[in-house]
């Protein structure tokens, strides 16, 4: 696994008197607490293949199969989606990810 990956790891926000902070983009709060967030895991120079299916395994519970795609959908794409659920799904995985070592961010769904 030898890429680098963007560093950004949280999307920006806006504030509004009537629906407080909320994802830029979204529409209402309700739109962005609907649409599902991504976690997405990136190819790094540093773990070995075996160690991220390990993460995924073992964090996740995914079983080897699983795992071992989407470690390598990492290795030969770059990148990989590897959980989707609410901001704070995503927001806990991702820092889950960061205590394995991994580069990992997170995005809403549909975006790219």
């Amino acid at each position: 696994m030898h890429c680098t990956a963007p560093t950004a790891a949280r999307p920006a926000a806006t504030a509004t008197p009537e629906t407080g902070t909320r994802p830029t983009g979204a529409t209402s709060v309700a739109a962005a607490t609907e649409t599902p967030w991504n976690v997405v895991v990136w190819d790094d120079p540093v773990n070995l293949m075996s160690y991220v299916t390990y993460v995924f395994r073992s964090y996740f519970g995914y079983p080897e199969d699983k795992a071992r795609s989407l470690m390598l959908e990492v290795h030969h794409h770059g990148r990989s989606v590897v959980a989707s659920g609410s901001l704070e799904e995503a927001e806990t995985h991702t820092a889950a990810m960061h205590g394995f070592g991994l580069w990992a961010t997170f995005e809403q769904a549909g975006g790219h």
